[in-house]
């Protein structure tokens, strides 16, 4: 009888190791690498050693919860210091959504004596939540390298379904234009940086600046809401792809299925605007995210490779969704991001003039 329930058990045993190394390696297996489509400098060196899966680091996180473990995580909710050369404003008003007043916070670098480039940073939450403090994480970096940045809020919810999100943060570009001048930003060169539904929206700043249909009545009109440099972290840049074209958050954002309204969703996906007169993009994105597929950056590097573009690509080996949240990715984004700006922004200036924008079919609405 012992030697019955020993092998019962030994049975319940081998069987739970099985099903703990299918649920920690096989489930949520990475894709192939793409080393055609990498771009980063040498010169940066590797990015930080990731997890076979994400339920590896899933596991990993329980085993820290018992004390077995450690993920050196940013908690972004805690309170973060403004550095002393760093000066920060907050609640400014920057332009309408509807009937509601859109806000932004803003830390800048003291004394100032000249233009610098400007950076806004947007958001992600699935288009339904998030709130711009999320980001101050990487303002008041940024800021004391000598930036002049900005994160926003924009509507969420049945309020911010597209296009009128959109609208909204292409609303806070011509902000920083027109108050240039007085921010001391150099209005030829601002950057739009976000991550998840945040990358969506830099993206879609950044390739459908002469797109008037998206431009929205939210402040400003008139001045331009181009960009010089687009920062995207593991943001979805095609809606047409499936399955994720399904998911439960883009249904919702776009008010309905793919198979209901092609046109749509075809109109919300930035790859849809990229062109070879578009800035200069920088991608982040983890191989093994589950929310957002790695293969939505891969596309958009293969349509820049098809058109020439210039281009810089960090695919993160064996790191999920927000994955910057761990202090080690986040000391790599703000590496190459620094990197990445800097090249960029030391290109001879190509100035931003008004002109009149390309009436594209009003597929927004």
């Amino acid at each position: 009888m012992k030697k019955v329930i020993l092998r019962i058990l030994g049975g319940l045993i081998a069987s739970a190791l099985a099903v703990a190394g299918w649920w920690l390696l096989i489930d949520t297996r990475p894709p192939a690498k793409r080393p055609d489509l990498v771009r980063v400098p040498d010169s940066l060196g590797p990015p930080p050693a990731g997890y076979p899966t994400e339920n590896a680091l899933l596991a990993k996180f329980v085993l820290q919860e018992l004390g077995l473990a450690n993920v050196d995580l940013i908690d972004v909710e805690g309170p973060i210091p403004v550095p002393e050369g760093v000066r920060e404003e907050t609640d400014i008003v920057y332009g309408m959504g509807g009937d509601t007043e859109l806000k932004l916070d803003l830390y800048s670098p003291k004394n100032l004596s000249g233009p610098v480039p400007g950076m806004i940073f947007i958001h992600g939450g699935g288009w339904s939540s998030g709130k711009r403090q999320d980001y101050k994480i990487y303002t008041t970096k940024f800021a004391e390298q000598g930036y002049v940045v900005a994160t926003v809020t924009y509507r969420l919810r049945e309020a911010g379904y597209f296009p009128n999100c959109v609208e909204d943060v292409k609303c806070a570009v011509r902000w920083m234009r027109k108050h240039a001048k007085k921010l001391n930003v150099d209005p030829n060169r601002i950057a739009v940086i976000g991550g998840s539904a945040g990358g969506h929206l830099s993206m879609m700043v950044g390739y459908s600046s002469d797109v008037s249909t998206l431009e929205g009545t939210g402040g400003h009109e008139g001045v331009s809401s181009a960009v010089q440099a687009v920062i995207d972290l593991y943001g979805p840049a095609d809606f047409s792809i499936p399955p994720e074209r399904n998911h439960r958050l883009i249904t919702t954002f776009l008010q309905g299925r793919y198979e209901d309204n092609i046109e749509r969703y075809v109109a919300a996906s930035p790859i849809t605007y990229v062109d070879p007169s578009d800035p200069p993009t920088l991608i982040f994105h983890g191989t093994v995210d589950t929310l957002v597929p790695v293969r939505q950056s891969d596309r958009l590097a293969e349509k820049f490779q098809e058109l020439g573009m210039d281009y810089w690509y960090d695919r993160i080996d064996g790191w999920p969704h927000a994955m910057d949240v761990a202090q080690v990715v986040n000391d790599r984004v703000v590496k190459v991001v620094s990197a990445f700006l800097e090249e960029t922004f030391a290109k001879p200036v190509v100035p931003v003039v008004p002109t009149a924008l390309e009436n594209m079919p009003d597929l927004s609405r």
